[in-house]
């Protein structure tokens, strides 16, 4: 069906209106960015003077790391993401797959309760759970820091809703070749759900590499100080304002973050348009 020249002009003028807001957006939102990135490698006198014949330098990622153990923030900060993401992958697969495929009493109820999780704010829970902390003597530890978020609400939603999407057929199969309830597991439910899994992944990953308040609660020491309280007591204004070279260890900080995205955009993008997050 043709359609009139002017309503034909109007869907070319939303169109453009459209990409323009985009555009916008995506400037505004990477600004802070672009300003690290300009910061971090030139001197302090050019941080807010732009000068694109301003010399180049790396003297700011030096002074960072001479300053401050950015290198041992990095490594509890990698130790914590990985111990969480391997706990909670167990913990979420196990409770989605019971949720998902098992009947037994009090399941909607149990299941309900998850819900009402994803409603309350972990820092409402920050006096409770440093006191269960103290009492098991875990104040100062990496596994202190993980212990309240290896199990999540969101992930044994996400995955139940996946294993319930899986054909009954396939487990049945399963089953007839001689697979046990974890076998069937394994061997079915856990490779169809490899999208999810990978999205579910990245948004963990993603969510306590920057988490900061919790860890600033129960970290004291360098050993168990992630990246982002280290780069808050880096940053603060009592040990002094300079943007080059906090914007150095800005970029530090989420440098394997960004790296890993620009790696793998693609497999990003498709895990969440496979896994139905929108």
């Amino acid at each position: 069906m043709n359609l009139p020249a002017h309503a034909t002009r109007n869907l070319d003028l939303a169109d453009l209106l459209q990409t323009l807001a985009a555009w916008v957006l995506a400037i505004l939102w990477i600004s802070p960015l672009l300003y690290a990135f300009w910061a971090a490698f030139h001197s302090s006198e050019y941080a807010i003077h732009f000068n694109v014949f301003a010399p180049l330098t790396l003297e700011n990622f030096r002074e960072a790391l001479s300053r401050a153990p950015f290198l041992r923030y990095g490594l509890n900060t990698f130790m914590l993401v990985t111990m969480l993401l391997a706990s909670q992958l167990v913990i979420c697969t196990l409770a989605a797959y019971a949720f998902a495929r098992y009947r037994f009493a009090g399941s909607n109820v149990a299941f309900a309760l998850v819900l009402v999780q994803l409603m309350v704010a972990p820092e409402i829970l920050i006096v409770e759970n440093y006191g269960t902390l103290a009492s098991l003597g875990l104040v100062d530890t990496i596994t202190g820091i993980g212990l309240p978020y290896m199990a999540s609400a969101f992930g044994i939603f996400l995955l139940r809703q996946t294993f319930k999407s899986t054909p009954r057929e396939l487990e049945e199969a399963a089953r007839l070749e001689g697979c046990g309830m974890f076998g069937v597991l394994w061997r079915v439910y856990v490779p169809l759900a490899r999208p999810t899994y990978l999205a579910y992944g990245l948004v963990s990953i993603s969510h306590h590499w920057n988490n900061f308040l919790w860890p600033l609660v129960v970290s004291n020491s360098v050993e168990t100080r992630p990246l982002t309280v280290g780069l808050g007591i880096f940053g603060a204004p009592e040990s002094g304002v300079d943007w080059s070279i906090i914007s150095s260890a800005t970029l530090l900080s989420v440098a394997p973050l960004l790296i890993a995205f620009l790696l793998f955009q693609r497999q990003f993008i498709q895990s969440f348009m496979h896994s139905g997050i929108k």
